[in-house]
């Protein structure tokens, strides 16, 4: 969860960096171009690559590259962390650019700079139309922290597959782990679901008249 959260976090970062308008000429223009080349390269790595190939490389390519004594568990965050944000990335990238370019220009018009429009405008929306996405890529961490078992990181399927080893028994202990993901997997879909209708408002307003008699039967009219 701490490596998902981090996760998304890099790529809220990197979704508005990759969408920065970039001037016609200038060092910020050059600037820009570099780093949406560079973050390019890291989205296709991470997207391209199976979880279980780059726990192998970044913990053990690691100590045999460099002589790096990494700890497990920091690996397992980073691992996680570097992999979700690349995905995250793409996410609210797409969410961005769905937002209406009028939206843009109108904030403009007023005066708003880029940063403003982005926080005021832009991101608001954002968060709602990513929402899904996102919790679908916090529904799939959770299963696929799994794969972090081959850098020995004691998560639950690696506790499964011990007690399953040692007792001689798969069908049992499996059978929990299966309970035990469902359960979790099922919560945070649930919370999610509870934050899309938060972020959606009310289902109906109240159309305020002149008088109170005007207020509720006008209410009545838009419930139905």
């Amino acid at each position: 969860m701490i490596g998902t959260i981090i996760g998304l976090l890099i790529g809220l970062v990197l979704g508005v960096i990759r969408t920065i308008p970039h001037p016609d000429k200038g060092f910020k223009r050059y600037a820009l171009k570099g780093l949406h080349l560079l973050t390019t390269i890291y989205i296709e790595f991470f997207r391209g690559t199976p979880m279980i190939v780059q726990a192998m490389v970044i913990y053990y390519g690691s100590a045999i590259a460099f002589g790096w004594d990494m700890n497990r568990i920091f690996a397992a965050i980073f691992i996680v962390s570097i992999n979700t944000g690349a995905y995250i990335t793409e996410i609210v990238r797409g969410g961005i650019l769905s937002i209406d370019k009028g939206q843009y220009e109108g904030a403009e018009a007023i005066g708003m700079s880029h940063f403003q429009t982005m926080r005021i405008v832009i991101m608001p929306q954002v968060w709602r139309n990513i929402l899904p996405a996102t919790g679908n890529e916090f529904v799939i961490n959770i299963k696929d922290t799994s794969v972090l078992n081959v850098i020995s990181v004691t998560e639950l399927f690696f506790q499964t597959k011990t007690v399953s080893g040692i007792n001689f028994d798969y069908f049992g202990p499996f059978t929990v782990a299966c309970i035990l993901y469902l359960i979790m997997t099922f919560s945070v879909t649930r919370i999610l679901r509870f934050l899309e209708k938060k972020l959606d408002g009310p289902t109906h307003y109240d159309l305020v008249g002149g008088n109170q008699n005007q207020v509720i039967t006008l209410d009545k009219e838009v419930q139905s």
